[in-house]
């Protein structure tokens, strides 16, 4: 697991922590009579269909955020796009269901079973007789032990971004046959059916350069439903073919062109018919929404929409060549009315603008009608992550005053109402409802409660209206240097579009109900399958509570402000509404935040990574193997051997040995019940710790082709590709099937 544009490992300062272990915990998550994981709060929403009303033939110009640095998903810079073509041309033995469970592709493997405990666990793979790659080799044993070897970390010239899983291995064998692989554990390994997904031949995994750099822009041999035609970094475009050696369903589109657009472009790609399908933000999913919907063609407003100006249509004065512009009747009409010449031109050209305008969205309205909105929730949260490294956070008991004091079903409603989504804030760090591990364990660390949080405060010396050393005023956030903005100065907030600067929320005592816009950039993930700047979406015109005046806490001459991290680029207007109410939230219990922007490029590797922040939002995806894919986010940071800290992915610094135990535990059984249980019991202590409040499952939103099926807003599965396609003429209006399978 990992975040959006985040590597796998990163090495910081040494800290100190508190943990959860000397706190009273309510009873821990076990089994019970009901399943708590209930069902996925949304459903996949993808159009689907039945392959028969399918047209053969056709391409498909999908949206990416980026063409990839490389094509190999096992380094470090590889991002969503990366996944997205490996899905497509390459074996992957297990894919996601709608649930996000783990189900077997039987195009690659007929069955996998664990045949042995006693000594050792061993993994039996028996693989479709017909499965090969595009230069007509099996896939066999041999491809499964390369990449076992150069996944494994015992050789450190392949430049890998992750061998968890592949590091307990001890052989790999050939069965009865080259189509029967037996994999010999070292130690149990409860996520076995992680492995070699994707599945890469022997030829990249097979030495250290061909590992490093063979498969960076290019992949000779594939064996997918498509294949790797090119990736044109000039066209900023990766496209994708048919695989003629393919033996499974074959594929109803002749190509897949993965085409980068930034998100903020994405309106203009599709009314310009560039794409066919593209993830958006909530603004354009609106304008989609409204477009699609029924035309109304029983009014005719005048073209200006002022009442008193000329119709649209209406009878010109005669002029040198007979004709009259609407601007030449929109000053007439002005002067008429009693205005002079100047303001008469300058109240035309202030119209024609307008009117320009209105027309500009008519005809964008009019290319976004043969588009539909597509929506569900990522298999991804967005989190308030909470510094523990140093200043006022690294005292437990101000991380879980900061927690008690935020509504987290405000936030999710704010968020995912105005969309039609289900407003359900997120309890657990490591599952999404619907999926096994998923257990609301948001109780160990308790409920909103403004009274709890300030006797929290208060235990942890914080007291309001304390003396204040007149250096600290203006000058940085207690516990985090603050940072000037772009400009190099810290304006206030003029609530202006595209502003750069700092806004200190809890300075002024207006706690009026301005609305901010919203918006939202996965920018697409490094080492995930997500998109977006990490965070929320809140549509526009979203006002932030006001909250009563509570006079500011103080410590030691030191004022209670923590520096709240967000990037600034396209989409960023989001982010902020939500730290806009998340800072009106801790308003009311004393707490002070400076709200600090920084550009997208520097916003995880400079601030996140680097622990330069006390509150930030930002997103995880969640997989269906969180004892392996979560561990390194919530995992203790241990020193490192010059002396510093490596925390991995844990970049709020906050780790429990309690907490690594039971992900041990729940890595090393092969009882899935068990497993299931040990998981939620360390999301109980990883809620306790407070490091990363869980907000609310991020909104999925495409736009696709109206006639365009089985691709969209996929949820937790995996997309099949060779079912995607655009439906025969006459089909349009013929209802969808349940199941895309002919």
């Amino acid at each position: 697991m990992s975040h959006v544009g985040v590597g796998p490992r990163a090495v910081m300062r040494s800290v100190a922590f508190l943990t959860a272990g000397v706190l009273a915990l309510p009873a821990l998550a076990g089994c019970s009579s009901e399943d708590p994981s209930g069902k996925p709060l949304a459903g996949q929403d993808i159009a689907l269909a039945s392959r028969a009303r399918i047209a053969d033939g056709g391409t498909l110009h999908w949206a990416v955020d980026s063409v990839p640095d490389t094509l190999n998903t096992f380094q470090s810079d590889a991002d969503a796009t990366t996944t997205r073509v490996a899905q497509a041309v390459l074996p992957s033995m297990y894919r996601m269901d709608a649930t996000g469970r783990p189900v077997r592709n039987p195009d690659y493997l007929e069955s996998a079973k664990v045949v042995d405990t006693e000594p050792k666990q061993v993994v039996l793979y028996k693989l479709n007789q017909q499965a090969v790659w595009s230069d007509g080799r099996e896939i066999g044993a041999a491809d499964f032990a390369a990449q076992w070897r150069a996944l494994s970390g015992k050789d450190s010239a392949y430049w890998t971004a992750r061998n968890a899983g592949y590091d307990r291995i001890e052989k790999i064998e050939r069965g009865k046959g080259n189509l029967e692989v037996k994999v010999t554990f070292s130690r149990p390994y409860a996520d076995w059916r992680s492995l070699f997904t994707p599945l890469y031949p022997k030829d990249v995994m097979g030495t250290p350069d061909s590992f490093n750099d063979g498969a960076r822009r290019k992949l000779k041999v594939t064996a997918g439903p498509f294949s790797l035609k090119k990736v044109d970094t000039k066209a900023d475009e990766v496209v994708l073919t048919r695989n003629p050696r393919w033996w499974g369903t074959q594929p109803k589109l002749s190509e897949i062109v993965l085409r980068a657009v930034p998100r903020d472009e994405r309106v203009s790609a599709l009314t310009g018919g560039k794409v066919d399908l593209a993830e958006i933000d909530p603004e354009t999913a609106e304008q989609v929404a409204l477009a699609s919907g029924p035309r109304d063609t029983g009014s005719s407003a005048p073209v200006m929409g002022a009442s008193g100006s000329p119709a649209a249509g209406g009878t010109p004065l005669p002029g040198p060549d007979g004709k009259r512009s609407a601007a030449d009747d929109l000053r007439s009409w002005a002067v008429a009315n009693g205005s002079d010449e100047e303001a008469a031109d300058e109240e035309t050209l202030a119209r024609e603008e307008r009117r320009e305008a209105a027309e500009k969205y008519q005809r964008r309205q009019e290319a976004l009608r043969g588009f539909e909105l597509r929506k569900s929730l990522e298999p991804a949260y967005t989190q308030l992550a909470l510094n523990g490294a140093d200043g006022p956070l690294a005292d437990e008991r101000v991380r879980r005053a900061v927690a008690r004091a935020l509504d987290r079903k405000a936030l999710a409603k704010a968020v995912l109402k105005p969309l039609g989504l289900p407003a359900e804030p997120v309890g657990s760090h490591l599952a999404l409802a619907g999926q096994p591990a998923y257990a609301d364990n948001s109780g160990a660390l308790g409920g909103p409660d403004a009274k709890e949080a300030r006797a929290l405060l208060a235990d942890a010396g914080w007291v309001p209206g304390g003396p204040v050393d007149e250096r600290e005023k203006g000058e940085k956030a207690a516990g985090a240097e603050g940072e000037k903005s772009e400009d190099g100065e810290k304006d206030k907030d003029e609530k202006t579009e595209g502003d750069d600067g700092t806004y200190i929320v809890g300075e002024d005592d207006k706690n009026d109900d301005t609305d901010r816009e919203s918006g939202e950039r996965h920018r697409s993930g490094k080492n995930t399958a997500q998109g977006g700047a990490p965070g929320a979406y809140a549509p526009k015109g979203t006002a932030a509570p006001a909250g009563r005046a509570v006079k500011p806490l103080a410590k030691d001459g030191k004022a209670l402000t923590l520096r709240f991290v967000l990037p600034s680029g396209p989409g960023s207007e989001a982010l902020r509404t939500v730290a806009d109410r998340i800072s009106a939230m801790l308003k009311k219990v004393g707490i002070t935040t400076d709200i600090t922007k920084v550009s997208d490029e520097s916003y995880f590797k400079d601030h996140i990574a680097s622990g330069e922040y006390d509150l930030a939002l930002y997103s995880w995806p969640t997989t269906a193997f969180p004892a392996t894919d979560a561990r390194p986010i919530y995992a203790k940071p241990v020193p490192a051997a010059d002396g510093s800290l490596n925390v991995a992915q844990n970049y709020t610094r906050v780790g429990t040995d309690q907490v690594d135990q039971l992900f041990d535990q729940a890595l090393g059984t092969l009882d899935e019940d068990e497993a299931r249980d040990l998981l939620r019991k360390a999301d109980s202590r990883i809620w306790a710790a407070a490091g990363s409040i869980p907000l609310y499952q991020r909104p999925q939103l495409t736009a696709a082709r109206k006639n365009l099926v089985n691709a969209g807003a996929f949820g937790f599965g995996t997309p099949v590709y060779e079912d995607m396609g655009f439906l025969k003429k006459g089909a349009e209006g013929a209802p969808r099937s349940a199941s895309p399978s002919s």
